[in-house]
């Protein structure tokens, strides 16, 4: 490769605006042009156009994982077709990271239901423990990437898009603000010398990794591994992000549980108090399941925590304690948690209070980003959009906007200067859904995705919107009326269920009266085996992402096809070619 330069490389590949076809055609047409479209980037280490994690064997049993071929870039001309050399042509405009659905866990808390996770699946995962420890190796793969693998551009800031928390309670705010902030962490509550959680409780209902049951982790092949516990609850150091980083709200970080409502009387008394429920019958255990899974369904708090069924007694803990919506922004703004910045990684004292969380901030030079809250303080997973958050989006894309169109259709022009935006949310369009109130403003009415993806739609200028929640990698396009006025959704899947995702997106101008969007999936810097021995934080990252692989209830389809992982996703430039440099 020594002194081919990069027009003659992507000459010599065949690639330079090759206008490739991957949506539908033939499985070998797919793979030859993401073979050669992969060569396009400046530089694929450390990412999955280089290598991703594959089994080892196929089939239910358990199984290690080894480094599987990299996945090529898939070129999406859905919105509208790229043109031939814009390779040679392009110019970065921007370049961040996403994570989303970190879920860090306290796994000993007595506010958890582990027990519902036959009905349930999120209740429990047998990786959970891990989580926080784990998370260190995600931030060292990001420290490691030197910008964008299709642009080269540096990292300008990473977003992560909510669930960050788990519970939603204070030790697990501290431990994620370590994290990406960086410093020394002891993932443990309760008893400071041992785990008090389900794992290793003796009931067949958990995969207990220091104890031999007959459980249905054990019956797949889960392998013992003495002293995991104790190595996950131990204090480690967290090397922090390197780049400016911002927050959004996920159901988790403002609810109990991402599920139950907000402000529950006496909900304190059992995230801090001695007994945590491990088991019920099963009628129960499908009962309540269905209960949490029903939008407006009353929550019975004493059966649900307590009164019958198997009770462990664990070690009270007021750290345990739940966290309200502005005590969670009030820790972003607090000095002590700045890291690498910005001061509230976004927010600002206008949010403190906890009741309108989004807000604005620069992405690039002519590039917003625009943060929004789609949870809703009424509890259950799924979201949606409030009036007034909703006026607010559609003010601040008008004033970004020389061109826009009214709810009718027709085109507004005004003497103002073009701003393209990019979206953040938790929440996806189709997982929009839930519109019941919202106590912090009880009578306004809640929108749906659809009528928010109507709206954007009236905006050539919004270039994406970058979600989580569904736990899965997922690509959508969004067309208007006319090829201008679409825009795409990106989807990513959680970092706590496999495949344990973050994703790198550039923005680059075509110089042709189109733009392209890069996605590229990243995988944590943990290698794809370790021993069980194995107790550094790379080691355990590595047994968190197997173990994700393998739980009993991983739903391996949330990697996503071709078409939703790495991707050019190519879109009319709305304000031509004249981009800012």
């Amino acid at each position: 490769m020594a002194g081919l330069t990069r027009r003659g490389f992507v000459t010599a590949t065949g690639a330079a605006g090759a206008g490739l076809l991957l949506c539908t055609p033939t499985a070998s047409a797919i793979d030859r042009a993401l073979r050669e479209t992969a060569k396009r980037a400046i530089s694929a280490t450390g990412t999955t156009l280089e290598a991703a994690a594959a089994p080892v064997t196929d089939g239910p049993a358990y199984t290690r994982l080894a480094a599987g071929p990299g996945w090529g870039l898939a070129v999406r001309q859905d919105l509208v077709p790229g043109k031939d050399g814009r390779d040679d042509r392009r110019v970065p405009l921007a370049s961040f990271v996403q994570f989303t659905d970190l879920h860090i866990t306290d796994t000993q808390s007595p506010a958890r239901f582990e027990y519902l996770h036959p009905f349930a699946s999120g209740a429990h995962r047998p990786q959970e423990t891990l989580g926080p420890v784990a998370t260190t190796s995600l931030v060292r793969r990001v420290n490691s990437l030197p910008g964008g693998p299709f642009t080269g551009r540096p990292f300008d800031f990473l977003m992560t898009t909510g669930d960050n928390t788990d519970n939603h309670e204070l030790a697990e705010l501290g431990w994620f603000l370590g994290l990406l902030n960086g410093g020394t962490l002891t993932p443990n509550t309760g008893d400071p010398a041992r785990y008090e959680g389900v794992q290793d409780s003796g009931s067949p209902t958990y995969w207990n990794p220091g104890t031999p049951l007959d459980d249905a982790y054990t019956a797949k092949g889960f392998p013992q591994i003495p002293g995991l516990l104790d190595a996950a609850i131990t204090q480690f150091t967290s090397p922090g992000l390197d780049i400016p980083w911002f927050c959004t709200f996920g159901n988790h970080d403002n609810t109990p549980i991402g599920t139950l409502p907000a402000n529950l009387p006496g909900i304190e008394h059992w995230y801090t108090g001695s007994k945590k429920v491990i088991g019920k019958d099963e009628s129960t255990a499908r009962r309540m399941a269905s209960t949490l899974d029903t939008p407006g369904a009353a929550i019975p708090l004493g059966e649900l925590f307590g009164e019958s069924g198997l009770i462990r007694e664990v070690t009270p803990d007021e750290n345990r304690a739940p966290f309200d919506t502005g005590e969670f922004v009030r820790a972003h703004l607090d000095p002590a948690n700045t890291g690498p910045g910005p001061v509230g990684h976004g927010f600002t004292e206008d949010n403190a209070d906890g009741r309108e969380v989004y807000y604005t901030f620069r992405v690039a030079p002519g590039i917003t980003g625009i943060s929004l809250d789609t949870t809703t303080l009424a509890g259950f997973a799924d979201g949606s959009i409030g009036l007034a958050q909703f006026g607010w989006v559609e003010r601040t894309l008008k004033a970004g906007s020389s061109v826009h169109y009214d709810f009718w259709g027709n085109r507004v022009t005004q003497d103002v200067t073009d701003e393209l935006f990019v979206l953040f949310s938790h929440h996806t369009s189709g997982t929009m859904t839930n519109i019941l109130p919202d106590s912090r403003r009880p009578l306004e009415p809640r929108l749906n995705g659809d009528t928010f993806v109507d709206l954007l739609t009236r905006f050539p200028n919004v270039l994406a919107w970058v979600n989580g929640h569904t736990h899965r990698n997922e690509i959508v396009p969004h067309t208007g009326p006319s090829p201008e006025r679409g825009f795409w959704e990106i989807n990513t899947a959680s970092h706590v269920d496999f495949p344990q995702h973050a994703r790198v997106i550039e923005i680059a101008d075509n110089a042709d009266g189109t733009l392209s969007l890069f996605t590229t999936l990243v995988e944590s810097a943990a290698p794809y085996a370790a021993s069980y021995e194995d107790a550094t934080p790379d080691g355990l990252a590595s047994i968190y992402r197997e173990l994700s692989y393998n739980d009993i209830h991983a739903d391996l389809g949330q990697v996503g096809v071709d078409a939703d992982r790495n991707t050019e996703l190519v879109l009319a430039n709305p304000v031509g070619t004249a981009m800012r440099r």
